[in-house]
């Protein structure tokens, strides 16, 4: 049970942190509008609502992004869990994910083009990390 419990913190961290986006990416929406009130033609096709809120598409980009490549971090916690593969490395794995995660939307959010690259690319290899340490973890353990 302590496991299901560890390996769960950092599952929760990056909901935190997709929470936060969304709330981030709110604030500058109500900024943009309460500066620049929108007209109907600015929200007469998504593509004129994109046209218009292009000022603050940095955190919308970003939320977006929270919802690719964390999807195999997502994945892999249960896959984790059901097999009892959730080990100690498997936790601080997904807590440098988590943490790389954050200083990646810091940095999609700040403008930071090429620490933010950098912040993705070690994420990448970290999520890869696990995937391929449960894969090994598994293929050890049938018999």
């Amino acid at each position: 049970m302590r496991m299901l419990l560890t390996m769960l913190g950092p599952v929760i961290g990056l909901v935190a942190l997709t929470f936060v986006m969304t709330f981030v990416l709110l604030g500058a929406r109500l900024r943009h509008m309460k500066a620049t009130p929108p007209r109907r033609e600015d929200f007469a096709s998504s593509e004129a609502a994109t046209r218009y809120f292009a000022a603050v598409a940095l955190p919308a980009d970003n939320l977006r992004n929270l919802f690719e490549m964390p999807v195999l971090f997502y994945a892999l916690v249960p896959l984790l869990l059901i097999t009892g593969q959730g080990g100690v490395a498997q936790v601080m794995l997904g807590w440098i994910y988590v943490v790389l995660r954050a200083l990646h939307s810091h940095a999609h959010v700040t403008g930071s083009t090429i620490r933010r690259f950098r912040l993705f690319l070690m994420s990448v290899a970290v999520l890869l990390a696990m995937w391929i340490g449960f894969a090994i973890d598994v293929m050890l353990s049938q018999p």
